[in-house]
């Protein structure tokens, strides 16, 4: 349906912050009348490092720096232009950007028969393909859009097209990538040189400009303290008369606002080519939180960030008039420190597990990460359910044979009577470890019984999950699938169990994962021995 912003105007103002309590009040109540709730509702989890460039930006704003958006890409000349003699060494840092070829493809007559063969068409569509591969050649068809366009003024599908493409055109497959003389940016003033030659005409002295954005940089191996893309967040300071006063100014404005209470800087030994001498400071800066703890900067001293003043040099190659202060810090770095971090990769990518030595989960976590596996989906579903549980829990020691009816009802517009039954003699209606209930106790998970295992129930994590509660709902959504079905009676019965499957319990993936890893265990076994049966009145 095409949008009409007239139509738009005459509709009433929706207040979406009411429409969402009121869909947050909603769920609520669903998952409060459920016996077990799917989920919870809570808010999401930020990421440190994207926390940290949120408050990064604010910091900045703070300051009174406008946002930009600096190019990603970097042709290798202006590489060249800001770093001089140096530029070789960054370049082999750099990633260099590479493109498929467009081939010049022929149509031979032995072409023509096997096209004719796979997509059955006449001549007159064999010279449409010609043409669509010669736009394609000289870039008015994209790539991506090949097979579609073929498709489209064919009349013949997609996949008849790719299998055309595969048997007759091999130069697909045998394309290589060409390098080109692009490069993804490496540093941030790489950027900002190209930025600053755009603007300085026409705007107002002075320029205050932050971006917080991504790099790449070609590094050996990536390690505790190096990633191959990290994120900078580097600001510039352009007016008639800027100095290292300026970049001491924004270093302390910017990490005041994070808790760093005292700064140092030093002159840095690395002296990069696009500043001017002696301009170029490291930045140490003191954090209490540091103190004692079990990193390298356990005296609360970290080296955060690097500034100086571009090289009139370097300036004069994009016609830059004005001196300009440059400041660069690393994100990931200031990350490590807000979170205690040892390891970036783990801060970073938290979902590799590589790269979490310390990996941990807590009691708490697993018991909510088991679940049970198949449930009801109606409401006379789940008075079923309950209704077993009751009958259950009320005459799991009747000796048998015996019968109790649990619920007579209408499900589907049939009316039904589901028994709990136990048609052996000599035993009871329930097993003995019909009962048990699943804690989690030092990352194991049990089926232990409340007349025994008194150890792990008074440690353990209680999930409020037992065995019968598991049985249950598979017993009430079995009924529900073979009245579908059409069936006019069936039975449900659970033995002895091995696995959390057999009973409808699931266990999360990772904690099954984080169970192995650690050599804890799962263990819920034990003889249930109890059938639900269901019969049309």
């Amino acid at each position: 349906m095409k949008f009409n912003p007239e139509d738009f105007k005459k509709t009433k103002h929706v207040d979406f912050d009411v429409l969402w309590d009121k869909g947050r009040e909603v769920l609520t109540n669903l998952n409060t009348n459920r016996k077990y709730p799917r989920r919870s509702i809570s808010s999401g989890k930020l990421h440190p490092v994207f926390d940290t460039i949120y408050r990064l930006r604010e910091s900045y704003l703070r300051l009174g720096f406008d946002e930009v958006l600096n190019p990603l890409i970097v042709d290798e000349k202006d590489v060249h232009k800001q770093f001089g003699y140096e530029s070789l060494a960054v370049l082999d840092r750099c990633f260099y950007l590479a493109g498929m070829p467009r081939p010049d493809i022929g149509i031979s007559d032995e072409r023509v028969l096997k096209i004719k063969q796979l997509l059955d068409i006449d001549d007159k569509r064999v010279e449409e393909i010609r043409q669509i591969l010669h736009s394609y050649k000289k870039g008015e068809v994209e790539g991506d859009d090949l097979v579609s366009v073929i498709s489209h003024r064919l009349g013949v599908s997609d996949s008849a097209v790719g299998t055309m493409i595969e048997c007759v055109f091999p130069e697909f497959k045998e394309l290589k990538p060409e390098p080109t003389r692009r490069t993804l940016r490496s540093h941030m003033t790489s950027a900002w040189f190209i930025t600053l030659r755009e603007l300085w005409e026409y705007t107002n002295l002075p320029v205050h400009l932050f971006s917080v954005d991504r790099c790449f940089r070609r590094e050996q191996q990536e390690d505790a303290t190096r990633l191959m893309t990290y994120h900078s967040a580097s600001c510039v300071m352009m007016d008639e008369d800027v100095s290292v006063d300026d970049g001491m100014a924004v270093a302390e404005g910017i990490l005041s606002q994070f808790g760093f209470e005292d700064f140092k800087f030093v002159p840095d030994e690395k002296r990069s080519k696009y500043y001017i001498p002696d301009t170029q400071i490291e930045v140490f800066a003191y954090h209490p939180k540091l103190i004692g703890s079990n990193t390298k900067y356990s005296d609360g001293w970290v080296e955060i960030a690097t500034f100086g003043i571009y090289s009139p040099t370097a300036l004069a190659e994009y016609s830059i008039p004005y001196p300009v202060m440059n400041l660069g810090l690393g994100v990931e770095r200031l990350a490590m420190i807000l979170y205690d971090a040892t390891d970036v990769r783990a801060l970073s990518y938290p979902q590799f597990l590589q790269y979490q030595p310390g990996w941990h989960i807590s009691d708490h976590k697993l018991a909510k990460m088991i679940r049970i596996r198949s449930e009801p989906k109606t409401r006379a579903g789940l008075l079923i359910q309950n209704a077993i549980i009751r009958v259950c829990e009320t005459h799991k020691n009747e000796p048998s044979p015996c019968e109790f009816t649990a619920w007579k009802g209408e499900l589907f517009n049939r009316n039904i009577t589901v028994n709990v039954i136990e048609p052996e003699e000599k035993t009871k209606l329930c097993g003995p470890a019909a009962m048990n209930t699943i804690v989690v106790n030092d990352g194991n998970i049990l089926g232990v019984s409340s007349s025994k295992n008194i150890e792990a129930i008074e440690k353990g994590v209680h999930t409020n999950l037992s065995y019968i509660d598991a049985f249950a709902a598979k017993a009430a959504s079995e009924i529900e699938n073979e009245l579908c079905s059409g069936k006019d009676e069936t039975a449900y019965r659970v033995r002895i169990i091995k696995t959390p499957a057999e009973i409808n319990l699931e266990i999360q993936p990772a904690a099954q994962r984080y169970i192995t890893n650690h050599n804890k265990k799962i263990d819920i076994r034990g003889p249930v021995f109890t059938t639900v049966q269901m019969k049309i009145d």
